[in-house]
């Protein structure tokens, strides 16, 4: 059965530019790349078709595939991380960094966004607020796994995907409960998605009725004198 939106599925794929791979679902190829992060979970992505889980054109191409179907699409800017902004390249004074400034450093302006440093001329620092891939046409080798049908797996794949962790999560008649681990309230990343796992997972799992967040606190041991 062909592949269409909203359907989920379990995806690898390899991200290139110039042969360079700059994003992969492969632990082996990310160590190869120079690439490989000891904090990610590699292996294929579960995602929703349709729902810009994977870069648009990438996103575009599983739409109308079947389940096994290995291919390679070319995507370009427009539909990968858009056209370089000269407008997005913005001059600083050095004294408004709370750390010495270095190129190639990641900084957030209030006023647009996050960054990175380009060169530091003077007093001035100049900070390049496109994407770093932005203007790039991007090559890309895919393989759609499998089909998730499972609504619990379907929403384990959400909470991986944005919230880059595996939680304990439970399903009964439609009513989810998410068991939080201690500190994750101080998981940035979490944080910022929470709201949007919750969103989706009612918006593309028909099956969800309830989504129960659980957080348990318990008492500090006494430290013996």
């Amino acid at each position: 059965m062909a592949i269409t939106d909203g359907d989920f599925i379990k995806l690898s794929y390899s991200g290139s530019v110039d042969e360079n791979i700059f994003d992969t679902t492969d632990a082996a190829e990310a160590k190869s790349a120079g690439i490989h992060s000891p904090s990610a979970i590699y292996g294929p992505v579960t995602i929703c078709v349709g729902q810009k889980h994977v870069i648009l054109g990438l996103d575009e191409e599983l739409v109308g595939k079947e389940v096994g179907a290995t291919g390679d699409v070319v995507v370009t800017p427009e539909k990968a991380f858009g056209d370089r902004d000269p407008k997005r390249i913005q001059s600083f004074p050095k004294n408004q960094f709370k750390e010495k400034p270095v190129r190639g450093m990641s900084v957030k302006m209030d006023e647009m966004g996050e960054g990175t440093v380009v060169d530091v001329i003077g007093s001035k620092v100049i900070v390049d607020f496109n994407p770093p891939l932005a203007g790039q046409t991007l090559s890309y080798h895919y393989t759609i796994e499998e089909e998730v049908t499972d609504p619990l797996e379907q929403l384990k794949g959400l909470v991986r995907l944005y919230a880059g962790r595996d939680l304990e999560i439970a399903m009964d008649d439609g009513k989810v409960t998410i068991t939080l681990p201690p500190g994750i309230n101080y998981d940035r990343r979490w944080l910022l998605w929470r709201s949007r796992i919750i969103h989706e997972g009612f918006e593309s799992i028909k099956d969800i009725s309830e989504i129960t967040l659980v957080e348990t606190f318990k008492r500090p041991e006494k430290k013996e004198e």
